[in-house]
C-alpha cells in the first residue's frame, strides 16, 4: 500500500516513475489527468514525434477507442429518459432493414443486448478481411469509412459470435445503437453527442473523426506494434511505414473513420476527467439510467463485470474502479473512476496494440499492473482544493 504519509510532491514523482518507466519499456508518448473535488493534475512523458523528438504536451489530444462508446450509451440512455426509447426496443423494430440486412441475430437484439454486448451479433474486428482493410496491409490511409460499411463484413452467417445471451464484445452493437440515436433524433449521432455532451460540459478538445472537421487539439504521430502476431494478423502495409528497426510502423496517415461511434473519438485526458466526474455524479443522466448502467454480469474476463456499457474492475473487496478501456490503430486509452469514491484517472497513448498480442507495455498496462490506481487515489485525497 501506499504511504499514508505520502504528500501531494510525494505522489506527483511517483506517478511520473511510473510514466517514465513506460516510455523506457516501449510506450511512444503519454498523457494523463487525475481529478478529484480537490484538483486536476495533468501528467506527460514521452514522444508525439520519434523522428523529430518532439516530446507530448498537454495540448495533444489521442484517440480514445473504446472509450468513445461512453458517449454512445449516455446518449441511448437520455433518450430512455426522454420516453423515446424503451430498453425492450429492438433493431428490427426501430431501423430500415437496409441497415442490418443479412447480420445475424441483429433485428432481433434490445437496446440492453446491444448496450450489454450480449446480442450474438459477430464483431467485424474479429473479420480478417476487415483487418486488413482498416488497419493492415489492404487499408486505404486516405479513405474515409462510411457508417454502415463496416457491418458489410458482417453480412453472413455468423462465425465467432456465441448464442444471443451470452457475452462477446463486439463494435457492431454500438455502430447499431449509433443509427437508432440518428434515427429518434433525426440528426447525426455526432451532432447528438456534442449537443448533449461535449458542448454542455465545455469539452473544447472533444471530437469524431472522420464524421466532424472539429479539430480541437493537437494530433500526436499514431504509433503501432508491430509485433510478429499483428504482421501475420492485419499484415504490413507500404502506406504505413516502419520505424524503431521495425518495432513499430507509423500510422499517422491513416484515420479513425471506420470506429465512428463505437471508438472514434479524439479527446484529452483532462476533457475525459470532466466528463467521467459528469457522468458519476448524475449531471448527465438520473439515478435510474445510472442504477442500470451498474446491473453487474460476468463478462470473459474474470476479473472485470460488465453492466450497460459501464466495466467494474476490483483492487480489493473496498477499491472498486468503474469506466472503459479503449483501443485503436495508434492509440490506447482508459478512463477509469473509483466506486463510492473521488478519483477519476484517465491515461491516453499514441501507441496502438490492436492484433499485437504480447506487447511490453501500453496504456492499459499502466493502470492494470502498476501502482497508478493506488497512489492516483492517495493524490486525489492530498492536493490542494481546487476546482476542476
Amino acid at each position: 500500500m501506499a504511504s499514508d504519509s505520502m504528500t501531494e510532491t510525494d505522489c506527483i514523482a511517483k506517478i511520473n516513475a511510473i510514466f517514465e518507466q513506460a516510455i523506457i519499456a516501449g510506450v511512444t508518448g503519454i498523457s494523463a489527468a487525475i481529478g478529484s473535488a480537490r484538483g486536476l493534475w495533468t501528467f506527460t512523458a514521452g514522444m508525439a514525434d520519434l523522428h523529430n523528438q518532439q516530446p507530448i504536451e498537454l495540448s495533444h489530444i489521442f484517440g480514445i477507442g473504446s472509450i468513445t462508446k461512453l458517449f454512445t450509451a449516455v446518449v441511448i440512455f437520455q433518450l430512455i429518459e426522454e420516453g423515446k426509447l424503451q430498453l425492450s426496443d429492438t433493431v428490427g423494430q426501430l431501423l430500415d432493414p437496409e441497415i442490418y440486412k443479412n447480420i445475424d441475430n441483429a433485428a432481433e437484439a434490445t437496446i440492453t443486448l446491444l448496450l450489454t454486448h450480449r446480442t450474438g451479433i459477430d464483431n467485424w474486428e474479429d473479420d480478417p478481411k476487415c483487418i486488413k482493410a482498416s488497419r493492415g496491409s489492404e487499408l486505404e490511409p486516405a479513405h474515409n469509412w462510411s457508417k454502415s460499411e463496416p457491418l458489410d463484413y458482417l453480412r453472413r452467417p455468423r462465425l465467432t459470435a456465441p448464442e444471443r445471451g451470452n457475452y462477446y464484445y463486439s463494435n457492431a452493437n454500438y455502430e447499431l445503437l449509433g443509427f437508432i440515436i440518428e434515427k429518434i433524433t433525426q440528426n447525426t449521432a455526432e451532432a447528438e453527442i456534442r449537443r448533449r455532451i461535449l458542448e454542455p460540459l465545455a469539452m473544447e478538445h472533444t471530437f469524431l473523426e472522420g464524421y466532424e472537421s472539429k479539430n480541437k487539439g493537437d494530433i500526436p504521430r499514431r504509433y503501432q506494434f508491430a509485433t510478429e502476431s499483428y504482421r501475420d494478423t492485419a499484415g504490413m502495409n507500404p502506406a504505413l511505414p516502419e520505424v524503431d528497426d521495425g518495432r513499430l510502423i507509423d500510422c499517422t496517415a491513416s484515420n479513425l473513420s471506420v470506429e465512428w461511434v463505437a471508438g472514434g473519438m479524439l479527446s484529452s485526458p483532462s476533457d475525459l476527467v470532466q466528463f467521467a466526474t459528469a457522468l458519476r455524479d448524475g449531471r448527465l443522466l438520473n439515478s435510474e439510467s445510472l442504477a442500470t448502467m451498474k446491473m453487474w454480469r460476468p463478462t470473459t474476463n474474470a476479473a472485470s463485470e460488465m453492466g450497460h456499457c459501464l466495466f467494474k474492475m476490483k483492487d480489493s473487496e473496498e477499491n472498486a474502479w468503474l469506466g472503459h478501456f479503449g483501443g485503436v490503430l495508434g492509440f490506447t486509452g482508459a478512463l477509469w473512476w473509483k466506486d463510492d469514491g473521488d478519483c477519476v484517472l484517465s491515461v491516453l497513448s499514441n501507441v496502438g496494440t490492436m492484433h499485437a498480442g504480447k506487447v511490453p507495455t501500453s496504456g492499459a498496462h499502466i493502470l492494470l499492473e502498476t501502482k497508478l490506481r493506488e497512489i492516483a487515489i492517495q493524490l486525489a485525497s492530498v492536493g490542494q482544493t481546487s476546482s476542476l
